[in-house]
């Protein structure tokens, strides 16, 4: 086991060692065992933790093709998953759509502020006009119980057949970039054309997060698989490095997924 932690950095151990708690209880009680959502980095640790057992598989779902957010089931050979095993409702937020809007954050702070976790939300999406969630079963009763406003929106929730799930307008945009290095400002400040000054106070106002943690740090260096996510702008996704410029400038490829406005 301690040779997993060279591949990843120090603040993800704890992620590591509950992953792997999940994926030796699956094989010990010889029984499939859920987790809650989680991100893609935390699906990615998991991918890499599941190739040491032999005697346990995985399988994810979100709800929908192309979900972010996912539950990741871990269980012996033995067993057939199906999606009802993944325990999860699609909510529909009911609201005057003429006279009102909602938004992504709104949305997400509201849920928050009911005293719930991230980790038993999926992803909130939309088409432009319907707003939806997916949740984890447990908690549906109570969400449809307590949740009558967001923001200043009067709403009512609604459970509808995971099918029904809307086609979200998010697409990811691919480029390829010239960075003088691997820092996280330096990648940011490509990427949106931003001063670096600029940058700089995103990160000190906690406005920036590496793999879903805030980050501070100017000068952190971006690896592989990593995605940075910059309040009021967006995402974007280390994809490859694939190569240096005869000026030794790093050429690498990115997907960017710009922020709903």
């Amino acid at each position: 086991m301690d040779g997993i932690y060279q591949h990843f950095r120090p603040e993800e151990a704890s992620v590591i060692d509950s992953l792997n708690e999940v994926i030796v209880r699956a094989k010990d009680e010889y029984r499939p065992i859920l987790t809650h959502f989680l991100n893609p980095r935390q699906h990615f640790i998991a991918d890499v933790l599941i190739g040491r057992f032999d005697d346990v598989k995985l399988k994810t779902f979100g709800g929908f093709s192309g979900s972010e957010r996912k539950r990741i089931l871990f269980y012996p050979e033995y067993y057939e998953p199906q999606d009802n095993d993944f325990s999860m409702s699609l909510l529909e937020i009911n609201y005057p759509v003429k006279f009102a809007k909602l938004e992504h954050r709104t949305i997400l702070g509201t849920l928050a502020n009911c005293g719930l976790e991230r980790d038993v939300i999926g992803d909130i999406i939309t088409d432009g006009t319907k707003w939806q969630f997916f949740c984890e079963k447990e908690i549906e009763p109570y969400l449809l119980e307590n949740i009558d406003r967001i923001g200043k929106v009067k709403v009512k929730l609604g459970e509808i057949p995971l099918q029904n799930a809307v086609s979200p307008i998010e697409e990811w945009d691919h480029a390829t970039v010239v960075l003088s290095s691997l820092r996280c400002d330096v990648l940011i400040s490509s990427v949106y054309n931003l001063s670096r000054k600029h940058v700089k106070d995103l990160l000190q106002t906690n406005k920036v997060s590496l793999n879903w943690m805030i980050l501070s740090k100017a000068d952190f260096e971006i690896r592989v698989h990593d995605v940075l996510s910059v309040r009021g702008y967006g995402r974007v996704r280390m994809d490859e490095l694939t190569g240096v410029s005869k000026k030794g400038k790093f050429i690498a490829k990115v997907s960017v997924l710009k922020k709903l406005r």
